[in-house]
């Protein structure tokens, strides 16, 4: 007899069906009361059981329409190449790789002057509350929230490409544009982390309880210094990241 609390072994139950494609993404679990009588438990055990999957983004649940299996359709970013200009693009990073991956890519954009914050500001170099540029863009992927990212330019740059300032889409992109202006991005620096999203955020990325946002915070570099500092929010549950350093030739080869 398993010494596990009973909720944790209906979790654990629906779980492994879950993942064994008894209940495929979409599909709708049996009822509360079909699962009473299965396990043999009271109702709030096999509710405790359900909130169990819901917290770990497994299931949804929906008021009167009972709970059912979230779907996982994982978009998979290639971070070295996104916005590399010696790959072959056509407009943004962001239209090419949702498109190159036979998904269909939506966003929608925001452009506002305002004061650099602290953290933004020691990144790009400037005074804390010094004017700045904010890009913002909602993005999707089929439809579904894909991300939110925040990009700042300090004033000094805007000043030298307007275009930057205006509301609306740079069709080719602000990597290709900037370079346009002999403002060259040469590197990047990358950090990475992890956490639960706000309620900005969970409502921007229709995220369900238990599902972490993944930050990935990338600051660009000309020869003159920092350019841009890019925030870009994403869902947890429908993104992976990957890298590429060195020749990797390799890895494609077949064996």
């Amino acid at each position: 007899m398993s010494k596990q609390p009973k909720y944790r072994q209906v979790a654990d139950a629906l779980r492994r069906e879950i993942g064994d494609g008894l209940y495929p993404p979409g599909s709708r679990l049996p009822s509360e009361n079909d699962l009473t009588v299965r396990f043999n438990a009271s109702r709030n055990t096999v509710r405790s059981g359900l909130l169990q999957l819901v917290s770990e983004g497994l299931i949804s649940s929906s008021q009167g329409l009972g709970y059912e299996v979230r779907s996982h359709e994982v978009f998979e970013l290639n971070a070295s190449r996104f916005e590399n200009l010696n790959f072959p693009q056509n407009g943004d990073a962001y239209n090419t790789d949702v498109t190159s991956a036979g998904r269909r890519p939506h966003q929608t954009f925001r452009v506002e002057m305002l004061p650099a914050p602290e953290d933004v500001a020691a990144r790009l170099k400037v005074e804390k509350g010094s004017k700045a540029v904010l890009r913002f863009c909602h993005r999707y992927v089929d439809d579904v929230p894909w991300s939110t990212q925040a990009t700042y330019y300090p004033g000094w740059l805007v000043e030298r490409s307007p275009r930057l300032a205006e509301p609306g889409d740079i069709e080719e992109g602000t990597t290709r544009y900037l370079t346009t202006h002999g403002i060259e991005q040469i590197g990047y620096f990358d950090e990475i982390a992890t956490r639960m999203p706000t309620p900005d955020e969970a409502r921007l990325l229709e995220v369900g309880a238990g599902v972490p946002v993944l930050l990935w915070t990338r600051t660009g570099y000309s020869s003159e210094g920092p350019i841009r500092c890019t925030i870009t929010t994403f869902r947890g549950d429908l993104n992976r990241m990957n890298y590429e350093i060195g020749d990797v030739s390799a890895r494609n080869e077949n064996t």
